[in-house]
């Protein structure tokens, strides 16, 4: 018997044509998988198309659009154990880079025809929204804000890099309290981040470097710059760390590890959660570890090469 699953579509994320993108899904997972597919709309969102594919007791659910699209699937299905399979088509395609699965719709689609799954963590925001990849406190959320769809349509990924600078220009900070299980940190900070799993384009979450989304922590990130020339710097470093995977060492930029973390400003700052405005703090972060089954890659076992045990099996030419 074949397979059956919920595709929930996005046809308004990134740029391309979502006629052409729905029928090149259709036409490589059809023959294997019964697809019920059903559309976002301006009155109708991912997460309730996806909640209500949970009631009706689906095997599988799809998601296909942007990173607000895949997460708010994600989000929906936290605990259920349905597996979940992702084709990335928006902007910044965060949520497959961050969970390292394909970004193309073909590699997408053979990696949930392949039926391979993993468990890995998600998190909830003051206990209700659920979060896959990263809360966003000052700073980003301001840039998230500033990118809004027409920019994006235009620009692509450049319109976050694009709003970032803008936003250097208006740099504020603030006084946060971090409170974890075992201590609490009080910095006055531009930005504040907290991460369940985020790519390394998402520089201002590597403090730590080399996030792990399986561990059953979150990593949280301060970045505390005096002065523009400082974050600037900070930013840069934080692209290496994640570029080279050492953890930071500047004195302006911390980092730790909890299972939950409250966030308090001076004065209430914006929040965005998983590329979406949230609202502004407090906030509390809580990881819920093993809470989603992904469908991922096959990974090729290396073939063995046989040793070459001495001189003579090797030819050198000398010219």
């Amino acid at each position: 018997m074949k397979r059956s699953a919920c595709l929930i579509f996005n046809p308004v994320a990134g740029n391309r044509d979502p006629d052409q993108d729905l029928a090149i899904i259709q036409d490589i997972l059809e023959p294997f998988i019964d697809l019920d597919i059903v559309l976002t709309t301006p009155e109708i969102d991912a997460d309730r198309l996806a909640r209500q594919a949970v009631d009706r007791g689906v095997d599988e659910i799809i998601a296909c659009g942007g990173d607000g699209t895949l997460s708010a699937v994600a989000g929906a299905i936290v605990g259920t154990n349905i597996p979940l399979g992702i084709i990335s088509r928006g902007t910044a395609n965060a949520f497959a880079n961050a969970l390292e699965l394909p970004n193309t719709i073909e590699a997408a689609c053979e990696t949930i025809l392949g039926g391979l799954t993993r468990v890995v963590d998600a998190a909830t925001c003051n206990g209700k929204m659920p979060m896959v990849l990263l809360a966003g406190v000052g700073f980003e959320a301001e840039t998230v804000e500033l990118a809004d769809r027409e920019m994006k349509n235009r620009w692509g990924m450049l319109a976050y890099i694009l709003s970032g600078i803008k936003q250097l220009n208006n740099l504020e900070r603030f006084e946060a309290e971090i409170e974890t299980e075992d201590k609490i940190v009080s910095v006055t900070a531009v930005a504040v981040t907290v991460a369940n799993a985020a790519p390394p384009t998402s520089i201002l979450a590597q403090g730590p470097a080399g996030i792990i989304f399986d561990d059953g922590l979150l990593d949280v990130t301060l970045v505390a710059p005096e002065n523009k020339a400082g974050a600037i710097a900070a930013s840069y470093h934080l692209l290496q760390t994640a570029l080279t995977g050492n953890p930071s060492d500047r004195d302006d930029i911390g980092y730790l590890r909890a299972k939950k973390v409250k966030i308090t400003t001076d004065p209430p700052q914006k929040v965005v959660v998983d590329g979406e405005l949230f609202g502004i703090t407090p906030i509390t972060i809580e990881c819920v570890p093993g809470g989603l089954t992904i469908f991922v890659p096959r990974v090729e076992e290396p073939q063995a090469v046989e040793k070459l045990t001495g001189l003579a099996d090797i030819e050198i030419t000398l010219k």
